[in-house]
């Protein structure tokens, strides 16, 4: 099994879905409509991420804990 796999699997174990675009060589599966939209807006999603992390001064630093990401996200909303 390839290491994505074994990431994504690792991830739907926690709820959460990793959606990605099919390459050529991928072998094609069936994708539900509202994630193939989302997929399209993924670069407008991205750049309003992106402002509003700009406009709150909330910058990406890795984390250690929980607790310092949200002590670092309600700065930046304050």
């Amino acid at each position: 099994m390839h290491k994505t796999n074994r990431r994504t699997e690792k991830l739907y174990e926690r709820g959460l879905q990793l959606i990605t675009r099919s390459k050529k060589k991928m072998k094609q599966k069936l994708v539900k409509i509202i994630d193939k939209i989302l997929l399209r807006k993924r670069s407008l999603i991205e750049t309003v991420n992106d402002e509003l992390k700009n406009i709150c001064q909330i910058e990406h630093s890795r984390h250690r804990s929980v607790w310092n990401f949200l002590v670092n996200l309600f700065a930046g909303l304050i």
